[in-house]
């Protein structure tokens, strides 16, 4: 008899163990659901710096979702202007913790590349990024920069090949160049030559949507 409550008692806690996730879950959703939203973690090409509020590619982003799908994931803009790599991966723990989002967007490098960083740790901050996002289940679209010719070639190469490899080690979305068909072309840049003006936000959002759409299927 004491053989056979032993026994029980040991299946319970088995079974206690089995469905701890599942009543966990119950009262709320899990990290990187379907349906969680979409956070964007960028610098001032994403933080609307020195454009009308509302107009940037992120904002054009929710409401293109809003218009297309009958229930579009929220979608949250933790870009701040000046932004660093290093300074976005120290806030992301909380901010996956506080948003719990599907899809990480991470739009940033290029203050870092203009600041001189090294490749190798500029690769090092967005892969712990992506390490960071996959753990708390959401998948991750890397938005690619380039950096003018006068760093230098191999400096510009090594730059600009980090996103790709990146994203093909870990198996993350990729727009090779956020700024493509904007960067150098008349009234789609503000005059410091860095930031898009209102009117090339929509081409921002085209030239990440291809990108993206996929990231939110189920």
């Amino acid at each position: 008899m004491v053989r056979m409550w032993a026994r029980i008692v040991g299946l319970l806690a088995v079974a206690a163990l089995l469905l701890a996730p599942v009543l966990a879950c119950a009262g709320g959703r899990p990290a990187g659901s379907p349906g969680g939203p979409i956070l964007v973690l960028g610098d001032s090409l994403s933080a609307e710096h020195n454009i009308p509020a509302g107009s940037g590619w992120v904002s054009l982003l929710g409401k293109r979702l809003a218009q297309e799908r009958p229930r579009p994931p929220a979608v949250v803009n933790a870009s701040i202007s000046g932004e660093t790599t290093a300074g976005a991966l120290a806030r992301l723990p909380d901010l996956l913790r506080k948003h719990r989002p599907s899809v990480l967007v991470i739009e940033l490098g290029g203050n870092d590349a203009l600041r001189g960083l090294s490749p190798a740790q500029l690769r090092a901050n967005l892969e712990k990024m992506i390490v960071l996002a996959d753990g708390a289940g959401a998948r991750v679209l890397l938005l690619g920069i380039d950096i003018p010719p006068n760093y230098g070639p191999a400096y510009r190469e090594r730059i600009r090949r980090t996103y790709a490899e990146l994203a093909q080690a870990h198996g993350a979305g990729l727009v090779p160049f956020l700024l493509e068909g904007v960067a150098l072309q008349p009234g789609l840049m503000q005059g410091d030559g860095i930031h898009p003006t209102a009117a090339a936000q929509p081409r921002l959002l085209d030239n990440v949507w291809p990108a993206l759409e996929p990231l939110l299927q189920p």
